[in-house]
């Protein structure tokens, strides 16, 4: 089974979810690295002053019907033992490996953290311990003075892990809660009852952790706008600093994949409807929209770091399924979908004794570093300055994505009345960000995407 893209810069309109771009490139265009380069090196003469980290834990109770991601079901015997001495190993040797490429600008530091999967709540609270120390002890990291987020779920926000995570300095926890609505919770193919969840948020609330995240989902078969509003209700009424509001995507190999739900004109209709109701909803509320999926209450503290930008600053991942960019190169390990890939991949890793080389990512040109530029940039609500772009490369946006550009606003997608010095999108635009995104994305990238074998 091939991932395919409908050609760039369609001519009709293009249909609105296409995919979410979280990341460029992505991580189908990911191949096998022949020379396997030393870390050392590709981090030589990198900024190393404001890194963002990340650590990955590819456990979960349960894969939600939808969920794509690398994680697996369960930890069986010592496996997340197992898993954790190979993170520390990896961490000793990403260490070692950035201070033996010397100061480009400053000692190494940490700007913000982040623990991801899966679900890094899986992990006893003993073993979220482990892990904070191997950020902070192994890495570098100072926890309690960058923002550390950390995802959880319903089942998995005990109180013993919370009290960790907030002893340890997390600035924000995001709960996936899909649905307040349990016949939709069990058409996403997500065991969970609304009471289930309602305790978890209280748990958290009753950690005092600054920011809490909820994901929602708009999509699922049987949701109409009633039932969206319920959840979009009952979200708010915990006043989270942040909601995410998610398109359901079917995805090879996932279950809804496997079950043959798909998409058609008339979902992509409903999904559209649900968003804009869900998105005013949300502004007449008191949040501010950052981006298509997230929204911020205008009151919530900062999450940002002030000296990290995304497009221009580095990102070390460790664990299995997380991504590392330098300027030069994008890397990883194998991805999969599939449980038994899966569940080798892990295996694999755990094995694993010389960390010191990069196995699998992308090499970044100066053409692909333009439009993860714009990219990562344009699909921000703010906007993008036009001097920002120019200052880095040499041109204003226009000059290397003129076709793009004039497609985008004949389309209604760029806000005419931002001024000729800010790049910034409609609410139209901003509706269509995965229609948007993809457009943007290199023929070769997008032919490597083609030719990925989903496994």
């Amino acid at each position: 089974m091939t991932t395919s893209l409908s050609p760039a810069l369609p001519t009709g309109t293009p249909r609105p979810y296409e995919s979410y771009v979280y990341a460029y490139p992505h991580k189908t265009a990911y191949r096998p690295l022949d020379d396997r380069p030393a870390l050392a090196a590709e981090w030589a003469g990198e900024r190393k002053d404001a890194l963002s980290l990340y650590l990955h834990i590819p456990f979960c109770e349960v894969r939600c019907g939808f969920c794509n991601l690398f994680t697996r079901i369960g930890a069986p015997g010592e496996l997340t033992t197992r898993y954790l001495d190979a993170l520390d190993r990896q961490a000793t040797a990403v260490r070692d490996a950035l201070d033996a490429a010397g100061d480009a600008e400053g000692p190494v530091r940490f700007a913000a953290a982040a623990f991801g999967g899966g679900t890094p709540t899986y992990l006893e609270a003993a073993e979220l311990e482990r892990l904070c120390d191997l950020a902070e002890k192994r890495m570098g990291a100072d926890l309690r003075a960058v923002p550390l987020s950390v995802e959880t779920s319903p089942a998995t926000a005990t109180a013993d892990r919370l009290a960790v995570l907030a002893d340890r300095g997390a600035t924000r926890l995001s709960i996936g809660v899909q649905s307040f609505v349990d016949a939709e919770a069990r058409a996403a193919v997500r065991p969970q009852r609304r009471a289930e969840v309602e305790a978890a948020l209280g748990r958290i609330r009753d950690a005092r952790i600054p920011v809490l995240n909820i994901d929602l989902i708009y999509g699922i078969d049987g949701q109409t706008a009633a039932t969206w509003r319920r959840s979009l209700d009952a979200a708010l009424a915990w006043r989270p600093e942040e909601l995410y509001l998610y398109p359901l995507y079917v995805r090879p190999l996932t279950g809804l994949g496997r079950l043959g739900a798909g998409g058609d004109a008339q979902w992509d209709q409903q999904r559209l409807g649900l968003y804009r109701q869900g998105r005013d909803h949300l502004l007449a509320e008191g949040y501010e929209q950052v981006s298509m999926r997230m929204f911020r209450r205008r009151d919530a503290p900062p999450q940002g770091a002030d000296d990290y930008a995304c497009q221009t600053d580095g990102m070390i991942g460790l664990g299995c399924g997380a991504r590392s960019y330098t300027s030069r190169l994008h890397y990883s390990f194998d991805y999969a979908v599939g449980m038994s890939e899966i569940r080798a991949i892990i295996d694999a890793y755990t094995e694993t004794a010389d960390f010191s080389r990069a196995e699998v990512g992308r090499r970044v040109d100066g053409d692909e570093a333009r439009r993860r530029h714009l990219l990562q940039s344009l699909l921000q609500a703010r906007g993008m300055p036009v001097a920002e772009y120019r200052a880095r490369f040499g041109a204003a946006p226009g000059e290397d994505f003129g076709p793009e550009l004039d497609r985008f606003a004949e389309l209604g997608w760029l806000d005419a009345g931002a001024g000729p010095g800010l790049l910034r999108l409609s609410p139209e635009g901003l509706a269509h960000s995965d229609a948007l995104g993809p457009a943007l994305f290199s023929p070769a990238v997008r032919a490597a995407m083609a030719a990925y074998a989903s496994k």
